[in-house]
């Protein structure tokens, strides 16, 4: 069976705490977009040769920085599953990359959020979302709002996801500019004045004022990142300067996206931007609803 793994895109992080182990506490809001990974997952024979070990589990992928079998964060998703449902199938997973690498777009966690998905599917499993959220949990911070996919507003370390009626399907031109950058290494150097969490009610505002939505789009590791490559600046300056709305960073870096009001005008920008050496530019649009998510 195949399944498609969506991308996300962070439209603001505020951090506004520190726990006592180090874990920084988070506001923001994450949205699935139309830019997918694929995973093939396949039931594979037992070999029954006498004295041939076999492994339960293959993980491989087309992109060469993606690491296979263990390493892989979809390899450890499969594995805990597997483990928890007590099976004992062999399974082959291949994932077919499309979202940038240590971009910041999620492109691990919803990967070992698709195999979870996709494993429940294919062995009838009796799993429900909410028990895969739990499971998804043990693998990192940003796996359990993979599940579902749905617009959600996160805090805590990103765990305490609060799901959201709707937010606009605005259009994105997103920018890599080619290398990844680690997630560890920034919230490594971060020291910045912790800022107030958004009220509900001011938020609620924000994501509906297509003249206020923009100010959403705070992030308190650019200051990090942006010290160390000034190319992510200059890419946000590039997409305000073709007309998007508003353009942030999203994660930890180093991918930027500009939010555009209309396809049209997203278009426009992203074949002007495709002409620019040395940069990946993608063109995607907010899934703005739950239940919304195509190709699930």
């Amino acid at each position: 069976m195949k399944i498609r793994a969506p991308a996300k895109i962070n439209l603001g992080l505020r951090v506004v705490g520190k726990r006592a182990d180090g874990y920084h506490l988070l506001d923001t809001i994450m949205v699935a977009i139309t830019l997918f990974d694929e995973l093939e997952i396949k039931k594979r024979r037992r070999d029954t040769s006498k004295g041939k070990q076999v492994a339960q589990l293959r993980v491989t992928c087309d992109h060469p920085l993606v690491p296979r079998g263990e390493k892989n964060l979809a390899y450890r998703a499969a594995s805990l599953l597997l483990h928890e449902a007590g099976v004992t199938e062999p399974l082959d997973i291949h994932i077919r990359k499309r979202i940038p690498v240590g971009a910041g777009l999620g492109g691990g966690s919803t990967d070992a959020a698709a195999a979870l998905v996709g494993i429940t599917r294919l062995l009838k499993l009796h799993f429900s979302p909410r028990r895969l959220e739990k499971l998804a949990a043990c693998l990192g911070a940003d796996v359990p709002f993979f599940i579902r996919a749905r617009p959600v507003r996160a805090r805590g370390i990103g765990d305490r996801l609060t799901p959201l009626k709707r937010v606009p399907p605005w259009w994105l031109v997103i920018l890599y500019p080619g290398f990844p950058v680690s997630t560890a290494w920034v919230y490594g150097n971060l020291r910045v004045n912790l800022t107030k969490s958004r009220a509900n009610t001011k938020l609620s505002i924000l994501l509906t004022s297509a003249a206020k939505f923009a100010d959403l789009l705070v992030n308190d590791l650019e200051v990090v990142t942006v010290k160390r490559y000034r190319q992510i600046k200059r890419l946000k300056d590039s997409l305000i300067g073709l007309g998007a709305a508003g353009a942030s960073m999203t994660g930890s870096g180093s991918a930027v996206f500009g939010i555009f009001r209309s396809r049209e005008k997203a278009k426009m920008a992203y074949r002007k931007l495709r002409k620019t050496n040395d940069i990946q530019v993608l063109l995607a649009q907010v899934i703005g609803r739950p239940g919304q998510l195509p190709g699930r």
